[in-house]
């Protein structure tokens, strides 16, 4: 059977909303009060829309909400309609804090060890909020998850690779230093997420043990797209056989995962692992509809 959105309490909507909210406001603030003033970029879509400001002279809100139009459109097809809806409040909120917040005073300059770290914490609380409310503030991690399908690499090794090409760019604007400074504001603040949001890349490995295991992997499928392998096993003191299920996600779609197992059997048990890299077997998504 399919869950929607709709079928979550309202409540709990609307404080993952206003988290994430919060969290686009936050990464604003960082932006504009301590990194750009001192010549510092973020990395991702972010980090071009700066460049992109800077050089054309356009407003960042409106650079940040266009080229991460087609990154939404992927987050939709890969990962979920609900996930997409957030993500484009968390944007939207990014935007228009950077809009809002284009004036406010400096709170660091000069010291370029104190910008970074600053800097960097800040918009690392930012985006790990957003991601643990289940939404993005920056696509360029959903092309990485997208790209590790296609190509032998992980999901961590293509965003380092895309961050990367996004810092040769920042340094044609802010220059070398510019540039090394913003890879160190990023590093920081991808260290922060995965504080905040618990895996900043990766994979998840869920077994779960329920005593609804069809309508459990039938509802994966149905809500992520994945497949699940099944294990009969035992329990050691009661001798009763279970059904436990197998499956492996990308670290955007484990808050999905966590709900569809809350709806389906609050009582399951359930042991979640890190998996550093996933290649060959059938580590595939369908289309979600």
């Amino acid at each position: 059977m399919k869950r929607f959105m709709s079928d979550r309490p309202w409540l709990e909507t609307a404080g993952r909303v206003m988290m994430i909210i919060i969290g686009g406001l936050l990464a604003a603030y960082g932006l504009e009060a301590v990194l750009i003033p001192n010549n510092v970029s973020d990395g991702g879509v972010t980090g071009l829309s700066i460049v992109g400001s800077a050089l054309f002279n356009l407003p960042l809100g409106a650079l940040i909400s266009i080229l991460n139009i087609p990154f939404i459109f992927l987050g939709y097809k890969q990962i979920g309609r609900t996930f997409a809806i957030f993500s484009v409040i968390g944007i939207a909120s990014l935007s228009l804090g950077t809009i809002w917040m284009h004036k406010v005073p400096t709170i660091v300059e000069g010291d370029t060890l104190l910008v970074t770290v600053v800097g960097g914490i800040i918009l690392g609380l930012g985006m790990g909020l957003a991601l643990r409310n289940g939404g993005a503030l920056d696509g360029i991690d959903m092309l990485a998850v997208l790209l590790s399908r296609k190509l032998p690499f992980s999901t961590s090794d293509l965003i380092l690779f895309l961050n990367a090409f996004v810092f040769i760019v920042v340094s044609t604007v802010f220059g070398l230093k510019g540039a090394i400074l913003s890879a160190i504001a990023y590093f920081i603040a991808s260290k922060v997420i995965h504080i905040v949001e618990a895996g900043l890349s990766g994979s998840k490995a869920f077994k779960i043990i329920t005593s609804n295991p069809e309508e459990m992997v039938e509802t994966i499928r149905d809500r992520l797209g994945r497949s699940a392998t099944l294990n009969t096993v035992q329990g050691a003191y009661s001798n009763q056989a279970f059904q436990e299920i197998n499956c492996v996600i990308n670290r955007l779609e484990e808050r999905k995962m966590k709900e569809i197992i809350k709806e389906i059997d609050p009582n399951s048990f359930v042991t979640i692992y890190e998996v550093v890299e996933v290649s060959g077997g059938n580590f595939q998504k369908k289309d979600i509809h």
